[in-house]
């Protein structure tokens, strides 16, 4: 759809006739109203793990607080068949461009505020990069209108009758929303949420003018990393509060070797109370028995559906009907989650009479590796190159193992998907991998990221299959093991009311000032 089309279905309208958020049972008195600050939201547009978060979170803390997300106006945003009402506008500022705010309410009345920028967002191609995944050259002024634009929205200067009590920005794209918050001297509490701290947002140190930085921003307290500026390191400087998203790598980041060079920043933060690790969940929709995306439901007492389902894996993979255990992958295909490590051990895996079936879509050398492995064993071996959420559902309904060797992993979700469907992940211990599967009851777990250490948990698992009354009680265990995001919502709702409860005195004060 072109600009034209999509912008016909965006309108002016008085915040007044939009239609009311989530109803929900809490006290007025109580709800706190939160900006959620992201580039991906699954409803509208999804690259990894970020875009389910983005969907799920805020609508669990609805229960709790008026949570509204805001995200850029990307084609598929617009093109996503919601209509969108423009309720504000926040001005230019050195190379940002001015740009106005829709609201787009969804289904279940979650609303989203639209950042509407033509010349930065309605392109061909994905939020970070063009349809052959090469980064825009001007990222760096399409997430710094995104972080500008909330900190404009918490100052009210957007035009808008709604203003956050906190704001919370997402990963490296909205790490300049609390930095811009504190430059511009904001009272406003902000949440920064590490998703993955290998991701960083960079650009050169020339860039500044174009962001509209101030001079302290070049500084090593500030954003500037080895030379260049870092998103990243703006949000995790200057937010109220750190969070990221399992115990485990809230301690694996404070040290050298998951640090990412931000080790340092990140201890100190740690030593401050300012950084604590809190473990995604998962949606409501993982429930083996209704899940619509299935072959069949099921129940750990009746496996029926699950058999169902993995006929259906054996037959999109080619692969031969027999009573061996089922692996699968379902990953991006990069050297973070451990791809050439599987590469390494598949042969194992065969020989030990198991089959392996792989989805996923990343680096193209691994991908090529992955399309020779299974020309190698027909039959035993199979890859689909890209992605569908119904065949990767399915794929953990009806595989009895999935494979995670991931070199680091922030949390980690596709654990968690399989446990709940009765596939029993093994995996590396680092991460939220750690800090969601009970090795030995609720999955494998690993030490070592190579081929030794990996393949005797393997051998482990193949143990388990053959003795049938273990497998069917450690899928017991892992079919209830996973969080639902309405249990993970509740630490971000306690420091949600810490941190506003803390600055709401001084906002009051600064606004009977300003009279």
């Amino acid at each position: 759809m072109g600009n034209a089309v999509a912008s016909a279905r965006i309108t002016d309208v008085n915040l007044q006739q939009a239609r009311p958020v989530l109803h929900v049972e809490t006290r007025q008195a109580d709800t706190q109203r939160i900006l959620f600050v992201t580039s991906e939201i699954a409803d509208l547009v999804k690259v990894g793990g970020l875009g389910d978060v983005s969907a799920a979170l805020p609508r669990a803390l609805a229960q709790h607080h008026d949570v509204r997300v805001l995200i850029p106006g990307y084609r598929q945003v617009l093109d996503s068949g919601h209509p969108i009402r423009v309720v504000g506008e926040v001005g230019g500022h050195a190379a940002l461009p001015a740009c106005r705010i829709g609201r787009m309410d969804l289904p279940d009345g979650l609303i989203v505020y639209v950042l509407l920028s033509p010349e930065l967002y309605e392109r061909e191609g994905g939020p970070y990069g063009d349809t052959q995944l090469r980064d825009w050259p001007d990222n760096h002024i399409r997430f710094a209108r995104l972080g500008l634009a909330a900190a404009e929205i918490a100052a009210t200067n957007a035009g808008m009758a709604w203003q956050p009590d906190l704001v919370h920005a997402n990963d490296w794209p909205a790490g300049l929303a609390p930095a811009y918050m504190a430059w511009r001297g904001l009272k406003t509490p902000s949440v920064f949420t590490v998703h993955n701290l290998a991701y960083q947002g960079l650009c050169d140190l020339h860039c500044s003018p174009e962001l509209g930085l101030p001079a302290s921003a070049s500084s090593p307290e500030s954003m500037e990393f080895y030379g260049k500026l870092s998103f990243m390191k703006a949000g995790l400087a200057h937010a109220s509060h750190i969070t990221t998203v399992s115990r485990t790598y809230a301690r694996e980041i404070t040290s050298e070797t998951f640090g990412c060079g931000l080790e340092g920043l990140l201890k100190h933060k740690a030593i401050r109370g300012q950084l604590s690790g809190i473990t995604n969940g998962i949606d409501e929709s993982w429930d083996p028995q209704h899940d619509a995306h299935l072959v069949a439901g099921f129940s750990p007492r009746d496996l029926a559906g699950k058999r169902a389902n993995a006929r259906y894996v054996e037959q999109l993979f080619a692969l031969d009907a027999d009573d061996g255990p089922l692996f699968a992958v379902v990953s991006r295909l990069v050297q973070q989650k451990g791809i050439d490590l599987t590469l390494q051990v598949a042969e194992r895996i065969v020989a030990g009479g198991g089959r392996l079936a792989v989805i996923g879509r990343g680096e193209a050398e691994l991908e090529q590796a992955m399309r020779e492995l299974a020309a190698r064993h027909p039959g035993r071996i199979g890859v689909q190159i890209g992605f569908n959420e119904t065949d990767a559902r399915r794929m953990y309904a009806g595989s009895d193992f999935l494979l995670m060797p991931s070199r680091f992993e922030p949390c980690g979700l596709s654990q968690m998907y399989a446990q709940r469907f009765g596939s029993l992940p093994i995996a590396r211990r680092t991460g939220g991998l750690a800090d969601t599967i009970e090795d030995g009851v609720s999955g494998f777990l690993f030490d070592q990221a190579n081929a030794d250490s990996y393949l005797e948990a393997i051998s482990r698992a193949l143990k388990v299959f053959r003795h049938p009354a273990l497998l069917s009680a450690m899928r017991c265990q892992a079919m209830s093991a996973p969080l639902y995001w309405r249990q993970s919502a509740r630490p971000y709702d306690q420091l949600y009311r810490d941190l506003i409860g803390v600055s709401k005195p001084v906002q009051l004060a600064m606004r009977r000032a300003s009279r």
